[in-house]
């Protein structure tokens, strides 16, 4: 900017710096890809919304009643379609958790129903403030959180605690060796959860 001359064009210069900036970014940090949330959503149905775009710019270019027509025979086809492919992928869904009830893969089996029993959960911005009240402000939330956690780890006052001694009734178990830590833990099921002890 500082070599920019009187007579140079402002708007084509901050198209030029703007360039640079996204061609050097996408060189050292890369595309992020966005996550594809519908996974029925494949290239026929990009195909089928690129038919729909152009009915309806052919319809918005000349609003006749054979491009309406057209329009509405397109939206019709596309929604089939989509409901369709959405019914094929939930038909092969419940068709693979059937298979792994068949064969005793509960893992797989509950895993796949928590999937279908998720669904949309919208994110939940309210925190409740000192005195119980919910609070929705974003400022008020962060200004919640940080106090918080001020007083979670910023506590200055210790306590001294007395040496007690501690008198045991059995005798001392040695502590174990590797090689039986090992064979206890090869004795332990997989995918299962340790009771307390």
């Amino acid at each position: 900017m500082e070599n920019l001359k009187d007579d140079a064009d402002v708007n084509r210069t901050w198209e030029n710096i703007k360039e640079y900036i996204k061609t050097s970014a996408k060189e050292s940090l890369g595309l992020h890809e966005l996550k594809q949330n519908k996974p029925w959503f494949d290239e026929e149905c990009l195909g089928f919304l690129d038919q729909r775009k152009q009915a309806k710019m052919q319809w918005i270019q000349d609003p006749s009643q054979s491009n309406v027509d057209n329009l509405n025979n397109v939206r019709r086809e596309v929604s089939r379609h989509f409901r369709n492919q959405k019914k094929a992928y939930l038909r092969a869904k419940i068709e693979e958790l059937e298979t792994s009830s068949n064969i005793q893969n509960i893992r797989d089996l509950y895993r796949g129903i928590n999937d279908f029993k998720k669904g949309y959960q919208p994110r939940c911005n309210i925190v409740k403030n000192e005195n119980g009240k919910l609070v929705a402000d974003s400022h008020s939330i962060v200004a919640r959180w940080r106090k918080y956690f001020c007083q979670l780890f910023n506590m200055h006052v210790v306590k001294e605690f007395g040496q007690a001694e501690l008198h045991t009734a059995g005798p001392l178990v040695p502590e174990p060796s590797a090689s039986e830590v090992e064979m206890a833990i090869n004795k332990l099921k997989s995918h299962k959860l340790p009771g307390i002890d």
